[in-house]
């Protein structure tokens, strides 16, 4: 399946589960594919941060690819993360995830090294040049410590090297620029990568959302997404409100023992694991397992957001 131009709706990043010995857990990958797919998503995001991929072998990454792809078989658009530090690397990444039949590429800019706009530049467009597929931005600050510019983005946009931004900045302001910007490339899409403002971004211009928290409520956000496309304002705000209420799942972890990254990831896996989907919560290492009392407290959110004993 190509790439719809713009790319639009719900295209959550998936998770990749794991074994209790950490190696991925494909019949369990399989059965949260089917659960999305069922709930009406537009797109599935692999090897994103909430799929633990800069966790994940070079082989895992792959065997996650060709996993899902196999069993869509076409259904809807599989995107694929290339991440990595440098631009070789990623070429690298481009290949394997293109070869097991990812339909786009996601790519943040360089890390590791600061690097110049010039330099990001130069790195999308050799890669640009090399991949079989559209070429996605990651504006993800947080991981790379870089920030996309809206003229940088618009600017690649206009001379067809990327297809779309996945915007997870958390600048709202920001966010509006390439939105307003967008508007003169009709073929590139802006999605917010945000789980608490969807129903903001959308009401700015913005084609669609990749929020992780779309693993466990995925009806929520295509919900949502049809609400907004309906111009159902109140609705919208009211379900918007719910999935902020339910987002608190990723802070029930205690931040004196854990980063963030294991509490919202091990929230994601628990809640996907309360409600039936994956067999087993376990996170790559080295990050650290919620405990009994806080997969508890994950539990409670869970009831209070109506999906526990549920289909949707």
């Amino acid at each position: 399946m190509s790439l719809p131009t713009p790319l639009t709706g719900v295209v959550p990043p998936v998770c990749t589960p794991l074994t209790p010995e950490r190696e991925v857990d494909v019949p369990s990958l399989l059965r949260l594919v089917d659960f999305l797919v069922e709930a009406g998503v537009h797109g599935l995001f692999l090897l994103g941060s909430t799929s633990e991929a800069a966790f994940l072998t070079d082989a895992q990454r792959a065997r996650v690819v060709k996993a899902v792809t196999a069993h869509v078989g076409g259904q809807l658009p599989v995107l694929a993360g290339a991440i990595d530090m440098t631009t070789p690397r990623v070429l690298d990444h481009v290949t394997a995830v293109t070869s097991a039949g990812a339909r786009a590429v996601v790519v943040t800019a360089p890390f590791y090294a600061r690097t110049h706009p010039s330099e990001i530049v130069h790195h999308y467009r050799r890669i640009a040049a090399a991949s079989p597929v559209p070429v996605i931005a990651y504006d993800i600050p947080v991981a790379v410590h870089t920030k996309l510019p809206a003229d940088l983005l618009l600017g690649l946009a206009g001379d067809g090297v990327l297809a779309g931004v996945k915007d997870s900045s958390g600048d709202l302001a920001a966010f509006r620029e390439v939105v307003t910007g967008a508007r003169a490339h009709p073929g590139f899409s802006v999605l917010t990568g945000s789980e608490l403002i969807t129903d903001a971004a959308l009401a700015l211009g913005a084609d669609g959302a990749v929020p992780g928290l779309a693993n466990v409520d995925p009806h929520g956000y295509v919900r949502l997404y049809r609400q907004c496309r309906a111009g159902d304002a109140e609705g919208a705000r009211a379900e918007q409100e719910r999935l902020c209420a339910l987002f608190g799942i990723t802070g029930v972890g205690d931040p004196a023992r854990m980063g963030g990254s294991s509490a919202a990831l091990g929230a994601f896996k628990a809640a996907l694991h309360l409600r039936g989907i994956i067999d087993c919560p376990v996170t790559a290492e080295p990050q650290v397992p919620l405990s009994g009392a806080e997969v508890e407290q994950i539990g409670k959110l869970l009831a209070a957001a109506g999906l526990l004993g549920l289909d949707c």
